[in-house]
């Protein structure tokens, strides 16, 4: 099996590239002059997408083909005090001169909107943000020029009392987007609410690919060990194919997974600096003998840092041969 490793969004290793500058609504409102205020927004936005080329850039010189990009791109995006504001057009150049570096490097982009965005909601307000929240992401993803390769993902959502009741109104709500956004959508495990089989079952219904974070679901564990779940999860990712890049007929798609690890026994949810190998390395090698590719996607709190500490950690491995700086086989 090849595993190719990524981190989100920040680097801690790239300094003065925020990916993520902002300004507050308050200091928007400030400005008096609501044009140059809307015109000061999306220049911040285009610093950030810059910046996110930056970070692909250091990616390639660390080769590291796996990113989750920042939802905060563009600052204030979805403001109820901004609802007739939509500058994504406006960056479509910064947008297009992003997705073509990361075309042109194979690298693999994802977003992951907030925790806001859920479709398990009895609320018709909070279902109508969350329609656009995906809409949004989407369009940014489609001015990238990516294809549905580059994925969304979300989680299944809160119970609110009834997790049979909250189930039925995902499956329905979900079902109801429009296809351009369920075809890139993932789920994945909570920490607190769905575990790994519930979402999988999910999953299986919608027609979704899972994404399995091991993390979560040691603290939220199912009846069945997630090694065990592995072969129907690998089935969700049937039929998903990389970004075409004219040499031929696409590969198919990895299959991707959330690694982390508890920050304390206190805050055993919580995400540590670094990445401690054992759980990975275990989940790692009960699932190699089914699985060609694995994407792995590190959340831990040092970013690239921690993916860079992990590369070393695993040259101490038994039967790992670093492929590169971000990948190994095994």
């Amino acid at each position: 099996m090849i595993v190719r490793l990524g981190y989100v969004a920040m680097s801690v290793m790239v300094k003065n590239a925020s990916p993520s500058k902002t300004m507050t609504y308050t200091h928007f409102e400030k400005l008096g002059d609501r044009e140059a205020a809307i015109r000061k927004l999306e220049r911040i936005a285009s610093e950030n997408i810059r910046n996110t080329q930056r970070l692909l850039k250091h990616n390639r010189a660390y080769d590291i083909e796996m990113y989750r990009i920042s939802s905060k791109l563009i600052p204030l995006l979805g403001h109820e005090g901004l609802g007739d504001w939509d500058p994504i057009e406006r960056l479509s150049g910064d947008f297009a001169e992003l997705g073509q570096y990361a075309k042109d490097n194979r690298m693999r982009l994802s977003f992951h909107p907030d925790h806001f965005t859920v479709f398990s909601t009895p609320r018709e307000d909070v279902l109508r943000s969350s329609r656009a929240d995906l809409d949004r992401h989407v369009r940014m993803l489609e001015a990238m020029g990516l294809d549905a390769s580059a994925k969304c993902n979300i989680h299944v959502g809160g119970t609110y009392g009834n997790k049979d009741s909250a189930r039925a109104r995902f499956l329905e709500q979900f079902g109801a987007l429009p296809e351009r956004i369920r075809e890139r959508m993932t789920l994945e495990n909570d920490d607190k609410t769905f575990n790994a089989l519930e979402t999988l079952e999910i999953c299986e219904e919608a027609g979704v690919p899972m994404v399995l974070d091991i993390h979560h679901d040691a603290v939220n564990p199912g009846e069945v060990p997630a090694a065990e779940l592995w072969p129907r999860i690998l089935q969700t990712w049937k039929g998903q194919k990389e970004q075409e890049d004219g040499s031929g007929s696409p590969r198919d798609l990895p299959p991707k997974i959330h690694v982390s690890s508890p920050k304390s026994e206190s805050d055993p949810r919580g995400h540590a600096d670094y990445i401690e190998t054992g759980v990975f390395m275990d989940f790692v090698r009960a699932v190699a003998p089914l699985t060609p590719r694995l994407d792995v996607m590190l959340e831990a709190k040092m970013k690239d840092g921690s993916l860079i500490q992990l590369a070393e950690d695993l040259k101490k491995e038994p039967n790992i041969t670093m492929l590169s700086q971000a990948s190994f086989e095994i």
